[in-house]
């Protein structure tokens, strides 16, 4: 729980408060950026919400938060239902950020296929009774060893296959199905692994019917500057391979969403999308700097 007695100086007076545990991740930012947004490296109420729909913007980024840094004084807000948060036909946030993932966020997504996790949430009474509500979990889908969270639990309990990179499977030793080199592998119709190193030699991305990819820790969308981006500073591999990955994905991937574990999501015509992508291959070629918000304050 939120400590009052730990309320960050930066908070704008009120009942909301972050505390000084905060790491950063920008999780709670992305629900309400409006209401949050970051000082010297932590989260911080910019202003109290006012509207109801800012109280539950509010309580989603408490919910969210993977310290449980986000609280409220003599309030009791709703919340049942704000978790998961459907995005768009079938696609759902998870929320309830784990630490253990270091605040990243994870997705879970509805089809006639079968259900899936994009990473893996807190394994949370609230989530696992949704899932089941929903069909379940067939598969949970590891893009990475930083996120893998409770994909142990939440596959043990719905008989899930685990889906990870054969050079990040140390992080997941239970996994069921491993995926090598560096070629695009098929999950099932509609949905496809595309291995991406850079941010670990183990990373992938998921693209579901050619408009929604999963990118995990290797791509996202920075509010600061509108265009697409990657994080340099906790690239654990190869910066350059990175970018070498990236610029694959220009001419043979189309999407509409990017849904990033870490950093922002985003919604738009594939050719806009396109576009940003190229550029971005282009700066990280050009040994730009990268420094735009968002996960900056974790310590690894």
């Amino acid at each position: 729980m939120a400590q009052p007695s730990r309320r960050h100086p930066g908070n704008a007076p009120g009942p909301w408060f972050v505390d000084d545990m905060c790491t950063d991740c920008d999780a709670s930012r992305q629900c309400a950026p409006e209401l949050f947004g970051e000082k010297d490296g932590k989260t911080v109420v910019l202003r109290q919400p006012s509207t109801e729909a800012e109280i539950v913007a509010a309580t989603r980024a408490m919910l969210i938060c993977p310290t449980n840094s986000i609280g409220v004084v003599g309030l009791e807000p709703r919340t049942e239902g704000l978790f998961p948060l459907e995005l768009e036909a079938g696609v759902y946030l998870c929320g309830f950020n784990s630490s253990r993932s270091y605040g990243s966020n994870s997705f879970f997504a509805v089809r006639k296929a079968g259900n899936f996790l994009v990473d893996s949430p807190r394994f949370v009474p609230p989530l696992v009774k949704r899932f089941e509500s929903l069909g379940g979990v067939q598969d949970i889908l590891l893009t990475h060893r930083d996120d893998v969270a409770d994909a142990d639990r939440y596959a043990a309990h719905f008989g899930a296959r685990v889906w990870i990179h054969e050079e990040d499977r140390h992080a997941a030793p239970y996994a069921t199905s491993l995926v090598r080199g560096q070629e695009p592998a098929t999950i099932r119709e509609g949905l496809v692994a595309l291995p991406v190193p850079g941010h670990t030699r183990g990373s992938m991305m998921f693209l579901l019917e050619d408009r929604y990819l999963f990118t995990g820790d290797s791509l996202y969308w920075s509010r600061e500057n509108q265009r697409l981006s990657a994080f340099q500073r906790q690239c654990w591999y190869s910066w350059e391979k990175q970018a070498e990955s990236l610029a694959r994905l220009v001419d043979s991937v189309r999407f509409e969403w990017v849904l990033a574990g870490h950093g922002g999501r985003h919604h738009a015509p594939h050719e806009v999308l396109r576009a940003s992508l190229s550029a971005l291959v282009e700066r990280m070629r050009k040994g730009e700097s990268h420094a735009d918000e968002g996960w900056r304050g974790i310590a690894w």
